[in-house]
C-alpha cells in the first residue's frame, strides 16, 4: 500500500494574505490606545475628523510597520512553527509584493496625517514605524533580550499619537499615557 501526497500551490496572493501582513490584531490594539489618547486629550469629545483621519493614519502606519517586520523576519518565520504559515514563508506573497504593500501603506499614512491631521503626528508616527520596523526588528530583536523595551516603546506610542492628532502638541499628560 502506498500513500501519495498532494501538494497544493496557491497561485497569486489573496486579500487575506495582505490583511495578515499588516498584523491586524496588533493594529487593533494600537488603534484602541490611540483613541484613548484622543478621548483624554480634550474635555468632551474630540472633533470627529481628528478621530476619523487620525485613527486611519495611525492604523496605516502600524500596518506598514507590521508588514515591514514580516519582510525582514521572513527567514526566521520560515523556521518557527508559530510563524511558518505566514504569507511570506509560505510563498503566498513575494518579498517585493510585501515591501511594495508596506511602503504604500506607510506613504498613505503620512499623506493622511500631514494633509488631514498635522505634521507632528506624522513625524511621531514615522518615528514609531522606524523604531519598530527597523530598530527593533533589524538590530535588537535577535540580538538582546532587552529588545522588548524598544518594541514596548513603539507599542506605547499610540496614545501620544492620538493625543497629538487632536491637539497638535505633546502634553505631559500624553507622556504619562506613554509610561503606563
Amino acid at each position: 500500500m502506498t500513500t501519495d501526497t498532494v501538494q497544493v500551490t496557491r497561485v497569486g496572493a489573496t486579500w487575506r494574505d495582505y490583511y495578515e501582513l499588516g498584523k491586524p490584531r496588533v493594529v487593533l490594539l494600537e488603534v484602541f490606545t490611540a483613541i484613548v489618547g484622543m478621548l483624554l486629550s480634550v474635555p468632551g469629545l474630540p472633533p470627529w475628523n481628528a478621530v476619523l483621519f487620525g485613527t486611519l493614519g495611525i492604523a496605516l502606519a502600524a500596518s506598514s510597520a507590521g508588514a515591514i517586520n514580516h519582510v525582514l523576519d521572513r527567514r526566521f518565520d520560515a523556521q518557527m512553527a508559530r510563524t511558518q504559515n505566514r504569507p511570506l514563508p509560505t510563498g503566498h506573497l513575494t518579498g517585493r509584493q510585501a515591501i511594495t504593500y508596506a511602503l504604500g501603506l506607510g506613504a498613505l499614512s503620512m499623506v493622511i496625517l500631514i494633509w488631514r491631521i498635522n505634521v507632528l503626528t506624522a513625524v511621531l508616527a514615522f518615528c514609531t514605524l522606524i523604531g519598530y520596523a527597523v530598530v527593533y526588528t533589524v538590530w535588537l530583536k535577535h540580538a538582546t533580550p532587552q529588545n522588548i523595551v524598544i518594541a514596548g516603546a513603539a507599542g506605547a506610542a499610540p496614545p501620544i499619537l492620538g493625543w497629538t492628532a487632536v491637539t497638535g502638541s505633546v502634553d505631559p499628560h500624553a507622556l504619562l499615557l506613554f509610561l503606563i
